[in-house]
């Protein structure tokens, strides 16, 4: 079932936009359906901070039709914020405080940007610990995005994240290697997903960790893992909730960003991500670049328009089967107040009977 647009984000109507069902509050009250009541915890910096809340508000109202969805975005007063995202987060967003008394049936919690290499001296380390720790004792279950995911495997199961030799950077095929989990079980046995990271947690630490890997890269590395019981929290390493532009916004980013001298090397392109044409029109690009930089010329504008349109997703439909079944465990074990531990009458070390 939609989403509830129970407040003005803007995000709401950009997603009627692009032709999914938002419902008014006055609508569905009149839906005789079950609400189930999820945390955002947008940790994202201001540029990506929209962006991001699109991508999430799609993939679970794009999900799982059992349930009315109020998605409750909220973000850690830790981060640093520029007036006009304070202003959005002011407006639009639920304190902390405010998620606690409602209660919830589920969080996620996305990435960040990250300063060192140190995830414990990031500002948004303590008050990440505290949602977690809260989440842990009073949410079903949680889901762990990218950054997200090494800052709990750091602080709850002693695993650093390492990094690696090079950025994992595009879209990378995987396939699952626990099939029976009601998490993955009756989807695509070979799916890609996108990733962009630095740092990786490997797949050897999990295990050391007790936790559940149900999905690998081709190359080994762990993309979707849970806590040991199987559900109550749910890591993601890749970046399943992107748009289809999302990688190359950051490859154009990180393009401008050599250009104004704060990137050494040109940015490398994605992996597996362009069409032959499009690799060529960058690469062709990237030469005109440097003439314009070596001679001290206009840069000339990047040809976002000649590639956009040659972009495949070949990631969405799995990422949206995942959360639907994901959903579908959450609405089975919550009771209707959300105040209620969901371990009531449940096995807390093996919830799902595994």
């Amino acid at each position: 079932m939609p989403l509830v647009a129970h407040n003005d984000l803007p995000t709401f109507a950009k997603l009627q936009q692009e032709g999914l069902r938002v419902l008014t509050p006055g609508l569905a009250d009149e839906q005789d359906i079950r609400e189930l009541h999820i945390g955002l915890l947008n940790m994202m910096p201001d540029a990506a901070l929209a962006a991001t809340e699109r991508q999430f508000f799609r993939l679970i109202g794009e999900s799982n039709p059992i349930a009315q969805f109020f998605v409750h975005p909220f973000t850690l007063d830790a981060l640093p914020r520029e007036p006009s995202a304070r202003e959005h987060i002011d407006k639009f967003y639920d304190s902390y405080e405010q998620i606690k008394e409602q209660g919830l049936d589920a969080l996620i919690i996305t990435g960040a940007n990250v300063i060192g290499p140190d995830l414990s001296q990031e500002v948004f380390w303590e008050p990440l610990i505290e949602v977690a720790d809260w989440a842990h004792e009073h949410v079903t279950s949680t889901l762990c995005s990218c950054l997200a995911t090494h800052a709990v495997l750091d602080f709850r199961y002693g695993q650093k994240r390492f990094r690696q030799p090079r950025k994992k950077w595009g879209v990378y095929r995987h396939q699952v290697v626990e099939p029976s989990h009601p998490l993955v079980v009756d989807i695509n046995s070979e799916f890609d997903v996108p990733h962009s990271r630095w740092n990786s947690v490997y797949p050897e630490q999990f295990e050391s960790g007790g936790l559940r890997v149900l999905v690998t890269s081709t190359d080994g590395s762990v993309h979707l893992a849970t806590s040991p019981d199987g559900f109550r929290t749910v890591f993601f390493q890749g970046h399943p909730e992107y748009d289809t532009v999302s990688l190359l916004k950051e490859y154009k980013r990180d393009v401008n960003l050599y250009i104004s001298g704060r990137f050494e090397n040109y940015a490398p392109m994605p992996e597996n991500y362009f069409s032959e044409f499009s690799a060529a029109v960058c690469r062709e690009y990237q030469a005109r670049v440097e003439k314009s930089l070596a001679a001290n010329t206009p840069i000339p504008e990047f040809p976002e328009h000649l590639v956009t349109g040659r972009l495949k997703n070949t990631w969405q439909d799995t990422a949206t089967a995942v959360v639907g079944k994901w959903i579908g465990l959450i609405y089975q074990f919550t009771n209707m107040d959300r105040r209620m531990p969901f371990m009531k009458g449940v096995d807390p070390n093996n919830p799902l009977g595994l």
